[in-house]
């Protein structure tokens, strides 16, 4: 019996604290996941919390035909998803704290390597490959998310896709593709200036 299905089987029988446990051992995968869908962090953390008191509310109704961490998985992109989906319905706010973006330029790791010159082209190329990546068909979008920020095998990801592994394989294949190419285009039209 694995680690998971143990303390699965303890949150079933009331010991909310196994709960606890399992909160903390996926928390950040989770966060990184629906970091994906909700791009603001507090949002995604919030999200995450919201996926984390559904898991805990349908606990009782796991059975253990997938593993714990991909029913977890599924109900974190259901909960973004319906996040997403509702945030559409609501009115756009522009309350930016000054206090944020201070906190977010004192952040040692981003001055590491930064020079306006690097900075600009890793900006460029995140919102290029972001571009390609949300002009993907979402199930291949999904597939090569999982792979490259998540680093499911392609296992895992056929399991929490419920589709072949062949499937899988042929997203992530079109996926890389089609940011190779953006990529190509971008050092092209670089190399021209």
């Amino acid at each position: 019996m694995s680690v998971d299905q143990e303390l699965v089987e303890r949150v079933q029988a009331g010991d909310k604290k196994a709960f606890d446990l399992l909160v903390m051992k996926y928390q950040q995968r989770i966060v990184h996941v629906i970091t994906g869908f909700v791009h603001d962090p507090v949002e995604a953390l919030d999200v995450a919390q919201e996926a984390f008191i559904k898991a805990y509310r349908a606990i009782p109704n796991f059975r253990g035909d997938s593993a714990f961490y991909t029913w977890l998985y599924r109900i974190a992109i259901n909960t973004a998803k319906n996040y997403l989906t509702a945030a559409a319905r609501r009115p756009p706010t522009m309350d930016v704290d000054a206090s944020d973006a201070t906190n977010f330029y004192d952040a040692p790791e981003l001055k590491e390597f930064e020079t306006p010159e690097t900075s600009l082209m890793t900006a460029e190329l995140e919102q290029a490959i972001h571009q390609v990546i949300q002009a993907l068909p979402e199930d291949t979008a999904t597939a090569i998310k999982l792979r490259e920020f998540e680093g499911m095998s392609y296992e895992e990801i056929a399991q929490a896709m419920d589709c072949p592994i062949g499937t899988v394989r042929s997203r992530i294949f079109r996926a890389r593709e089609a940011i190779d190419n953006r990529v190509s285009e971008m050092i092209n039209q670089g190399e021209q200036q």
